[in-house]
């Protein structure tokens, strides 16, 4: 028998009955995933201290070694007294060791493009030193690859290795370098190269430490800037310590972002070739950042998911602490966050 066609009324009730039953599916949908999101654990909280072996580490601003030109320069003359004051140096000190942190990176950046290091006030540097007995101070070095760091440049690299080279010279009780270039993308030769400079010229016992990239995983939206492990591997080989800077991960969720936490460390220790590991976590605050989101990507849910990895087995010998980003925006609460949920108290 010829079917009729159904009179305009039905066909608007047929496409109102299609309608309710995708949306009733996208309900379910989004209640069965809301579900799974509250009772998923990826993090861990631990209050006891375990996974704190008293050897952190922490970014400082350039104003600790920088000399006066930095502060003319950059129009902040009124900061002196929070930098050049016997009685700032001593309070950060105070603060540093009241938190288990013996690593310590003061900016020492951009580079120039010509390759040199920015100067430092050398009566400064010493003065620090001076306060800074049991800790280790390693001057963060580097810059905006392409621009102030033209890693590619063997006149470059050499100029800047020399420069390293003379600072530690100059002040040996500093106790190595950091070097920083970003953005930085898997497989670039010229930073092997560039390190392998550096531990060649270097003075004899002095730390090559390298601000280095975590890998590309699941959880993460930029995978093409991260380094995989064989080149993560390979930066290992030609460094003593790797502070990996462990956020801009562009993550909207605090569980996704712990379960990238847990899922890193596992990696960067696997990864790590024996080498001196410091986890970064962040405390900064940089809103309208696209790739970073301080509401989730902070303090709070770092800890859980490095705790949620560490306490699957024991931490491998190489595992050294934590290093925080950065001290200048790290207020009274998350210094008491990290005091609750990280630091060993006994």
């Amino acid at each position: 028998m010829e079917k009729l066609p159904l009179p305009a009324h039905g066909k608007t009730r047929a496409i109102a009955r299609s309608l309710g039953r995708v949306a009733l599916a996208l309900l379910l949908i989004f209640a069965v995933t809301a579900v799974a999101y509250l009772f998923w654990n990826p993090g861990l909280k631990i209050t006891d201290g375990r996974h704190d072996k008293g050897t952190n580490g922490i970014w400082l601003a350039h104003g600790w070694l920088g000399d006066d030109t930095w502060f003319t320069t950059n129009n902040k003359t009124a900061e002196f007294p929070k930098y050049r004051s016997p009685e700032a140096i001593a309070a950060l000190f105070r603060k540093l060791r009241a938190h288990h942190i013996t690593d310590v990176f003061p900016h020492l950046c951009p580079a120039s493009p010509a390759g040199h290091i920015p100067a430092v006030h050398s009566a400064q540097v010493e003065r620090f030193l001076d306060s800074a007995e049991g800790l280790r101070v390693i001057p963060w070095i580097g810059g905006p690859n392409g621009t102030s760091a033209l890693i590619s440049d063997k006149t470059w690299r050499d100029t800047f290795t020399k420069d390293a080279a003379s600072l530690l010279a100059a002040h040996p009780r500093l106790a190595g370098v950091q070097i920083n270039i970003e953005p930085l993308r898997s497989g670039d030769p010229d930073f092997l190269l560039l390190l392998e400079n550096l531990r060649a010229a270097l003075p004899p016992g002095k730390l090559l430490s390298v601000a280095a990239y975590p890998p590309p995983t699941l959880w993460h939206p930029f995978p093409d800037v991260h380094w995989d492990e064989p080149y993560f591997r390979q930066v290992a080989r030609r460094c003593d310590q790797l502070a990996v800077m462990m956020y801009d991960a562009g993550q909207r969720l605090p569980k996704t972002y712990q379960r990238l936490m847990a899922d890193w460390t596992r990696e960067i220790l696997a990864w790590s070739e024996g080498k001196a590991i410091l986890l970064g976590v962040p405390t900064y605050a940089d809103q309208g950042v696209g790739y970073h989101h301080p509401e989730v990507e902070n303090i709070h849910n770092a800890l859980p998911g490095i705790h949620r990895a560490l306490n699957t087995s024991p931490p491998p010998h190489n595992y050294q602490g934590i290093a925080i980003y950065c001290d200048w925006e790290t207020d009274d609460h998350e210094w008491s966050l990290l005091k609750q949920n990280f630091l060993r108290t006994k």
